[in-house]
């Protein structure tokens, strides 16, 4: 028998042409494939029918138009996931509210005792004065009431040593008479008791001598005035910080007449 040897050579010109080719060029084709071929959008020759051809189109856009609802779809699955995330961030909790307002989240009687402590840091309060800020606050009226009653049993309420430090600082430092402290300390909700003993720590000689002091600063400001016009503007200075109209006018007719103004004629009724 004779052995048939003229079959196709795999190494031929033909696989040694289209060595170059891309990945996936089956070697074995010589290129005798007698089926119709087709062009791809690279320009390579394909094999197959029309049929063929059609399936790959129809696949192609079948594939394309799953990757364009898939990045429809995870767009919308990204703006979800962002709503949902920036949602969350609006919605604040109750605690950091209070926070932010200075309210601790316990109970009334708790924010009462805050919000006392930090009024009186530094700065001493009266009982009103306190009353007053936690009815602002919407604290209940027997919840202040009992906080405000520790306050005092303990002595960080102490409306008679306040009294008394402000009739001391307010004279000392704004020069004003019995008269205006007691009025401050009224509208400040301390007792009237505690008012006549703070005010009472000043006598007439002292609330006299600090009204000379004072016109005799502002003496020096009203030269060149007119008698009358300097002795309206000294006196109703000292009427103001609460001097009794006689003894204002007294002060500033003995100060006008030690600067040789002749005040013969003024008396000491009337302004």
């Amino acid at each position: 028998m004779t052995r048939r040897t003229d079959w196709p050579d795999p190494s031929g010109p033909a696989d040694r042409a289209g060595r170059g080719r891309a990945v996936g060029h089956d070697p074995w084709d010589t290129g005798d494939d007698d089926r119709p071929r087709r062009e791809n959008s690279g320009g390579t020759d394909l094999p197959g029918d029309g049929h063929w051809d059609g399936r790959r189109r129809e696949e192609s856009d079948t594939e394309r138009g799953d990757e364009a609802d898939g990045r429809r779809g995870g767009g919308r699955r990204r703006r979800g996931r962002s709503g949902r995330s920036g949602g969350h961030q609006d919605s604040g909790s109750p605690h950091s509210s209070r926070a932010e307002k200075g309210e601790s989240p316990g109970d009334p009687a708790e924010q009462a005792r805050g919000i006392c402590l930090r009024l009186l840091t530094g700065t001493p309060r009266t009982r009103k004065q306190l009353a007053d800020a936690l009815r602002k606050r919407e604290i209940p009226d027997d919840v202040a009431e009992e906080v405000l009653s520790r306050f005092e049993e303990v002595g960080l309420i102490n409306d008679g040593a306040f009294a008394d430090a402000w009739v001391e600082s307010r004279h000392h430092g704004r020069g004003l008479a019995r008269r205006a402290l007691a009025r401050e300390l009224r509208t400040k909700g301390v007792d009237s008791t505690l008012i006549d003993e703070a005010v009472g720590q000043l006598d007439s000689e002292q609330e006299e001598a600090t009204a000379r002091e004072l016109v005799a600063r502002k003496l020096r400001s009203t030269r060149g005035l007119d008698r009358d016009k300097r002795l309206r503007r000294l006196a109703g200075m000292l009427a103001r910080k609460g001097y009794p109209e006689g003894m204002a006018l007294r002060v500033v007719r003995q100060a006008l007449e030690e600067e040789g103004e002749d005040v013969g004629d003024l008396g000491d009724e009337g302004i």
